[in-house]
């Protein structure tokens, strides 16, 4: 056989091979939708991930190891961690009564080195630095994306047990940013000179849902009308999805992100469960992708293409994957019980995130910590909405 009809052969062979191998290969890294996440109770992985997350708040040396390697890449995600971890125990606390009160005390270590960090060095300290690059249109400045988790953070933290002192300063922080939405003429909060944020608004809007059932007050008028502006002003025309983030004047900077959709139509859950539904449905039409067995999410629908950035991550060309947008995605198919996405979701994480298990502890190496409390949220999430709502969502 001559050279060159060898070569054809190989490649024939390995084109075979592959045909056949390829199709198969999910298979050995499938797992089931209960493997990742149970209605009730806690489901193997996040008991795995809450034990590895625990510990990295019980060892001050591997817990600033791990500080140390977020902040290096963006201040936010040593911010945005905490508050995964935090909204994840309230829940793991309210799954599994034996874990209250270690869920609780770590809480409290969390919010209260969080609560302390921001008076010492200021809201800038958790921010990226461009927010010094140019002056807040609002003035005193304030970042929503600060003020909407931490009150997020203390909101949850009394779902699952009642704090006195922790009441007094959500309900003050709850009342400055009522007070700054309601002056906005658009109903806009910034989180960076100029830039405002639908992730933030909406986790804002949830702690303000979950301060009115704690605490028996009344914001529903001042949520309803701020869905009814989104509805009208900050929907993109071509996809139907949110768009994630616009000017104090509704002006758009970026059209809808996978990094931040899927937990947008998790949290109108509690606010608008119709408009969540149908969010998530675009979402998972237009973003949602299956390829082999192995399921991952777009940044962006195909109606809009915008840049790469810290949440989004790196984009895998062709196929268009974010490694930001599929891990929210999980947050997304937990909480719609959308139960084949979340499985083959689940064994794009075994094949792709290289987890390591190790004393009855889950870390994944292709993440972070950020990445992985977020993926507990979503292994964990329901019983605070729940209750706030006294139903099944």
């Amino acid at each position: 056989m001559s050279r060159k009809k060898r070569i054809i052969a190989g490649a024939v062979a390995i084109g075979v091979a592959g045909s056949i191998w390829l199709p198969c290969l999910h298979f050995f890294f499938h797992r089931s939708t209960t493997d990742f996440y149970q209605p009730a109770g806690l489901s193997s992985q996040a008991k795995q991930l809450a034990a590895r997350q625990l510990q990295l708040w019980t060892d001050p040396k591997l817990r600033e190891q791990e500080m140390l390697k977020m902040r290096a890449s963006n201040a936010e995600w040593d911010f945005m961690g905490r508050s995964f971890l935090v909204w994840s125990l309230a829940n793991v606390g309210l799954r599994d009564p034996g874990s209250r009160q270690t869920c609780l005390e770590t809480m409290d270590r969390i919010i209260d080195e969080t609560l302390r960090l921001e008076t010492k060095e200021g809201m800038y300290f958790f921010l990226m630095p461009y927010a010094k690059a140019s002056a807040y249109v609002s003035q005193p400045a304030h970042s929503l994306f600060l003020d909407g988790e931490i009150a997020l953070m203390l909101a949850s933290r009394r779902m699952l047990e009642e704090r006195p002192d922790y009441k007094s300063l959500l309900t003050e922080r709850i009342n400055a940013m009522v007070q700054r939405l309601e002056q906005s003429p658009s109903l806009t909060i910034e989180s960076y000179p100029n830039e405002c944020w639908m992730f933030d608004h909406i986790v804002a809007l949830d702690a303000i849902r979950l301060a009115d059932f704690l605490d028996q007050t009344d914001h529903n008028r001042l949520i309803q009308a701020w869905l009814s502006m989104a509805k009208q002003k900050l929907v993109h025309r071509e996809s139907g999805l949110l768009i994630s983030s616009y000017t104090t004047d509704l002006i758009p900077c970026d059209g809808p992100e996978g990094s931040t959709i899927w937990m947008v139509a998790h949290g109108l859950q509690l606010l608008d469960p119709v408009f969540a539904r149908d969010q998530y449905q675009r979402a998972r039409r237009q973003l949602g992708r299956t390829t082999l067995g192995f399921s991952y999410a777009c940044e962006w629908p195909a109606s809009w293409t915008g840049r790469a950035d810290v949440d989004s991550g790196p984009i895998i060309p062709i196929f268009n994957i974010s490694a930001g947008a599929s891990g929210m995605a999980f947050v997304g198919a937990s909480a719609f019980n959308d139960e084949k996405f979340l499985s083959s979701l689940a064994t794009t994480l075994e094949f792709a995130a290289f987890p390591i298990r190790k004393n009855g502890r889950l870390k994944y190496c292709g993440s972070n910590q950020v990445g992985d409390a977020a993926l507990l949220y979503a292994a964990t999430l329901g019983p605070v909405w729940q209750k706030a709502t006294n139903s099944k969502l």
